[in-house]
């Protein structure tokens, strides 16, 4: 189980910001203009404060484990607590300097999310992605099939191995963002349960 504790720890590191230069195969009911607005709105939040729940099933075990996430900027602060790997986990740092720091292993520095996850746990995953897929958007620097839903947002995604199921949203603060969604990968799935989200633009 620590094992897997790690492996969302990880996905949860992020990278810089990029663009709204993805690639997307459009599919789904709803309109393309609101999407495309939608997205734009969101695409600038790059500050939250995240509470919620972490639920991970796997062939050999599954648990689950309580989330903090702040973000500001680029700097990042995730901690992951609770039966899940029988401790503890906290991510903290910016790109280029990463910081894992698991209880009763170790702490752990690398340049990129991905070398981390790499050196740690010989596992390569789309580790940064998270940033994007969190708010309820593909990341921008790969191909992904997006379908939505009546509400012009995702209820779908396919993106680098992965498939993201969007299955409740929550307004807050003029924002709609993810409440509820699953991740599958290659034998493992993640469901995630968003029970406080409070949103910032910090840029402007």
């Amino acid at each position: 189980m620590l094992r897997h504790l790690l492996v969302f720890s990880l996905l949860a590191l992020l990278a810089g910001c990029a663009g709204l230069t993805s690639r997307e195969a459009l599919e789904g009911q709803g309109d393309p203009a609101q999407w495309k607005a939608h997205k734009q709105q969101i695409a600038q939040l790059d500050g939250w404060q995240i509470n919620g729940k972490i639920g991970i099933r796997a062939p050999q075990d599954s648990g689950s484990a309580t989330l903090f996430w702040l973000q500001r900027q680029d700097y990042y602060d995730i901690r992951l607590s609770g039966p899940l790997g029988g401790g503890a986990a906290r991510l903290t740092g910016r790109p280029g300097d990463i910081l894992l720091e698991v209880s009763n292993r170790g702490r752990f520095r690398a340049e990129s999310p991905e070398a981390l996850l790499r050196e740690q746990l010989r596992l390569d995953l789309p580790v940064s992605n998270l940033l994007w897929w969190i708010r309820g958007l593909p990341a921008p620097e790969s191909r992904s099939r997006i379908t939505l839903d009546g509400d012009s947002h995702l209820a779908q995604l396919e993106q680098d191995g992965w498939k993201v199921e969007y299955q409740r949203y929550i307004e807050q603060n003029g924002y709609a963002l993810p409440e509820r969604l699953k991740l599958y990968g290659q034998d493992l799935e993640v469901t995630l349960v968003i029970k406080d989200w409070q949103p910032r633009q910090l840029g402007q």
